[in-house]
């Protein structure tokens, strides 16, 4: 029988308490004047955080680190070295997010760490917290920085010639917070057996089902499109109803159409139209030119593929029902990426045995998992969303939900670093 992580081992006021009085410490690293956090990728307010989290990893007793580019990692050592067991996520923001969406967690790895080295002592193998450098892209037009060069997808030449807003060079910026490029010619990791990753949902859907963990199964795939509509611009007073290229007029049905498609459609699959512009955009010219974009979700990559045809189909219908031209660019195409069976049925025994409140579910959103899970066995935890709001200084989840998550992690590392 697999030992169960006693709520009384791990008190849950205690795991609250702890849990935000971290995340409020780091909130202060890149506090906005709006409210909520600021902390882009090798800014000043990114190196003061990632320093400040290397000393609570060393006054912990963990064996902290950075590799190259900037991750920091926080071991607790195993009586077998070769084998490590990961758990973390990203230290950077949106501008002006919330103090959630990726601190947790960190907090919540190292908070486990503590917890599972004070009452079971030397795991069986390493099991190390990483505060990743990047996932966001909200300064350089690059996403995924820390864990891609983790598992050596990021490449020198990805960056080497991008800046930021304010025409900083990714190269310089890097370089002034006093790190490199890796070393593309050194072997990648060897010893990691797992990643798990703790999150707070983004979305509505625990809340709504009253679920205080949700165990992820798997991250849907993506495909964007822009859509341009071509019309012809006239005179709103002169033109007949009849004799009309109306770009908007067309785009509009298209619109409609995708969202009742979608609808019909069913659960889990999304589809957004997220902007949409007229040209000239003037009050009394018939638009001439129309541009939206589509946002396609789904977990299966099959069903996205069959759904985005219907809708090009569609699309390509109407287009032709009222005598415009139509383009559609296909920008984003994203597969949906599976977590490890076995892993996701490890943490769920867990959930089950300690008593959680959890449901099985898939991330509609994109994580730093699904960039290892096709190196490393990969799963993760969620924990609510306030009305789902995130990337927002409003983003909130209940303290005690927060320490529910890092129960659930606890006994996820116990498993699979323990035993």
């Amino acid at each position: 029988m697999t030992e169960v992580i006693k709520e009384s081992m791990f008190d849950q006021g205690v795991l609250a308490k702890e849990t935000i009085e971290k995340l409020e410490w780091l909130s202060q690293f890149g506090k906005d004047p709006a409210g909520g956090v600021t902390r882009l990728l090798y800014s000043k307010e990114w190196v003061q955080v990632q320093h400040a989290l290397k000393e609570w990893m060393e006054s912990e007793g963990f064996e902290a680190r950075f590799d190259e580019i900037g991750n920091l990692f926080g071991t607790l050592k195993g009586k077998n070295t070769t084998e490590t067991v990961l758990t973390g996520s990203h230290v950077d923001s949106v501008k002006n997010g919330g103090i959630y969406d990726g601190p947790y967690g960190i907090v919540a790895g190292i908070l486990a760490l503590k917890h599972l080295k004070e009452k079971y002592g030397q795991p069986l193998r390493n099991i190390e917290v990483v505060s990743m450098a990047e996932e966001e892209g909200s300064r350089f037009p690059f996403t995924f920085w820390g864990s891609k060069n983790i598992v050596g997808l990021a490449k020198r030449e990805d960056v080497e010639k991008i800046t930021d807003f304010e025409g900083i060079p990714f190269v310089k910026a890097m370089e002034e917070s006093g790190f490199s490029f890796r070393d593309e010619f050194k072997e990648l990791r060897k010893d990691l057996k797992a990643f798990v990753e703790v999150h707070i949902e983004q979305g509505s859907v625990l809340e709504t089902e009253k679920k205080s963990v949700g165990v992820v199964h798997s991250i849907v795939g993506q495909r964007r499109f822009t859509v341009e509509v071509i019309g012809e611009a006239n005179h709103a007073g002169t033109t007949p109803m009849g004799y009309r290229k109306d770009a908007v007029y067309a785009a509009s049905q298209m619109v409609f159409d995708i969202i009742t498609m979608a609808r019909e459609e069913g659960d889990p699959l999304v589809a957004t139209v997220g902007k949409i512009e007229a040209q000239p955009n003037i009050v009394n010219v018939v638009p001439g030119k129309a541009i939206f974009t589509i946002d396609v979700r789904h977990t299966d990559k099959e069903a996205i593929i069959s759904f985005t045809e219907q809708l090009t189909s569609r699309i390509n219908e109407v287009s032709k029902e009222h005598g415009v031209e139509t383009t559609i660019d296909m920008w984003m195409d994203a597969d949906p990426v599976p977590m490890d069976a076995t892993v996701v049925e490890l943490i769920e025994k867990q959930c089950k045995e300690n008593g959680l409140n959890y449901k099985l579910m898939h991330s509609g959103a994109g994580h730093d998992s699904q960039i290892f899970a096709p190196f490393v066995p990969t799963a993760m935890l969620f924990v609510p969303s306030l009305k789902g709001i995130s990337h927002n200084p409003a983003e909130y989840t209940e303290p005690g939900d927060l320490a529910e998550g890092v129960k659930g992690l606890i006994g996820a590392l116990y498993e699979l670093g323990y035993k």
